[in-house]
């Protein structure tokens, strides 16, 4: 029998992140952490799943602690492992997802001679994490690993990140900790009811800013009760971590990407009500433009912060108003439509047959940038279902969120909505989808371009020429996703008419495993 003193500190990891309920960990290991992988091989109950690179890894925790509710593990090799996973990282510090990241490191007495792999480790992960700690001895590790645990649960989640130096997980004298409590989540003061509650009854236009858990099912029929009683709008942030939608579900609009259309929509708001949301800003600064999608002369409030219980907050500025009873605006046709869409390519025509086809439950990660328009508002009435999005802006989400949804919902599929430019930025998830049979049916939007850049050249107001047109263009060769998938494992074929995308797509829900169809726009 194993004992205490003969236990190493990765075998002490390993064991505690099982008693904290971290069961699933996405990795692309190296040398530093060969003792955390040699410990999977001796201790039963953690899956571990292998990306080809580590922007796939860790945007797949991202997926899967967004549908999962719990962290999932990564495990990343040295800093520039880690550097090669921080896009996907500030994602899910973008989307407050519970991610407990493990990065490997040079030995205590190794780190100060610089071998080639050293580097501010740290440092790097300081940014993107909501609490970071390098190990010093194996008798430590379990008790920093629930520490980290608890950090990355704590509301409204975050990356936690701990350092291992090799030495550390290859030491006898590690020691299993238990799973600490999870911290209470804050209520929101009886003022910021009141004050919300104040200026709802003042009759000015008013705008609801709904984020993170306040766009769930339940927060939701509470905010619509509240919009109900005061002719309140509702609005969430352009990209959001996860929303319940669809059939039978309340449905709520988004400020649109484009700074123009933002203000456009919410010309006249007297004041904004934030829930969990930060003030809305506008993606990027335009030359004699104002970064505000909303009236300069708005006043900001706020009824809960990120960190507060936001469905609590909602319910109890719902009461304040004595709305308890309102009557919740209907949410749509109770039946999908009985037509697909037909002839060319739009994105109008694809969240038309979206609608129609859309299997109950499924859980639709959308990266589809420039072409995806019309998805969002167009998929209102389609079957109940969860959207994720890219939240924090680094391209290349889609695939690994989409990898570690399915991991998270084996039984429901995942429909991942991709644009092509940013689907080459991690389609080693494609591999990980055959390796692990995932049931993920990928729409490749591919318009072989950096379409959203020829917006954004005009919005900036550049002047541009064939050189700068170039470095927009992804022809010259095309890419065929068909072979890409093939070559990672992956069936697939290409649509370039809505007739045969309605047949690839109804039949791909249908089978097990992956299924890619290039959409050709």
């Amino acid at each position: 029998m194993e004992t205490q003193e003969s236990m190493n500190g990765a075998e002490s990891l390993v064991k505690t992140l099982l008693a904290c309920g971290v069961d699933t960990c996405f990795a692309n290991p190296g040398t530093s952490e060969m003792h955390f992988v040699a410990a999977l091989d001796r201790i039963p109950g953690m899956r571990c799943v292998l990306g080809l690179f580590e922007g796939v890894v860790t945007g797949a925790a991202d997926g899967y602690a967004r549908m999962a509710d719990k962290p999932a593990a990564t495990l990343l090799h040295c800093g520039p492992g880690l550097a090669n996973g921080l896009a996907n990282l500030h994602n899910a510090r973008r989307a407050q997802t519970p991610v407990v990241n493990i990065i490997g490191d040079q030995a205590t007495y190794h780190r100060p001679l610089d071998a080639p792999l050293t580097a501010d480790t740290e440092g790097w992960a300081r940014p993107v994490s909501v609490w970071t700690r390098t190990a010093t001895h194996a008798a430590s590790v379990g008790a920093d690993a629930a520490v980290a645990v608890q950090a990355a649960r704590s509301a409204p989640g975050g990356v936690a990140s701990l350092i291992l130096p090799s030495d550390v997980c290859w030491d006898a004298g590690g020691k299993v900790a238990a799973r600490l409590p999870d911290l209470p989540v804050p209520k929101v003061s009886p003022d910021a009811v009141q004050n919300a509650a104040r200026i709802l009854r003042s009759g000015q236009p008013t705008l609801i800013v709904l984020a993170g858990s306040a766009l769930r099912e339940a927060a939701l029929a509470d905010a619509h009760r509240i919009a109900a009683a005061t002719d309140a709008r509702l609005i969430t942030p352009m990209s959001n971590s996860r929303v319940s939608r669809g059939r039978g579900r309340l449905a709520v609009d988004r400020i649109p990407y484009s700074g123009d259309a933002a203000r456009q929509k919410l010309a006249g708001i007297r004041n904004v009500i934030l829930v969990g949301a930060p003030a809305p800003v506008t993606f990027f600064a335009y030359p004699g433009k104002s970064p505000r999608p909303y009236p300069e002369d708005a006043a900001i409030h706020v009824l809960a912060r990120a960190e507060e219980d936001l469905g609590e907050a909602l319910a109890r500025l719902a009461d304040e108003l004595g709305a308890r009873n309102a009557a919740l605006p209907a949410s749509g046709s109770t039946s999908a439509p009985a037509e697909t869409a037909r002839g060319a390519v739009t994105s109008e025509a694809v969240a038309q047959s979206l609608t129609a086809l859309l299997p109950e439950h499924a859980v639709v990660v959308e990266e589809s940038v420039s072409f995806g328009r019309a998805f969002y508002p167009g998929t209102v009435h389609a079957a109940p279902h969860d959207w994720l999005q890219l939240t924090g802006g680094a391209i290349g989400a889609g695939l690994p969120l989409a990898t570690g949804a399915a991991i998270a919902a084996p039984d429901r599929r995942v429909v991942a909505l991709q644009a092509d430019g940013s689907g080459m930025y991690t389609l080693q998830s494609l591999w990980t989808m055959a390796r692990e049979r995932l049931d993920v049916t990928i729409v490749l939007l591919a318009n072989r371009k950096y379409a959203i850049l020829l917006g954004e050249l005009a919005g900036v107001g550049a002047n541009p020429g064939k050189t700068a047109l170039d470095m927009l263009d992804l022809g010259n060769p095309d890419l065929d996703w068909v072979k890409l998938a093939n070559g990672m494992g992956v069936e697939a074929a290409r649509a370039d008419n809505m007739e045969a995308f309605n047949d690839l797509f109804r039949s791909a829900n249908q089978r097990k495993g992956p299924f890619l169809i290039e959409l050709v726009i």
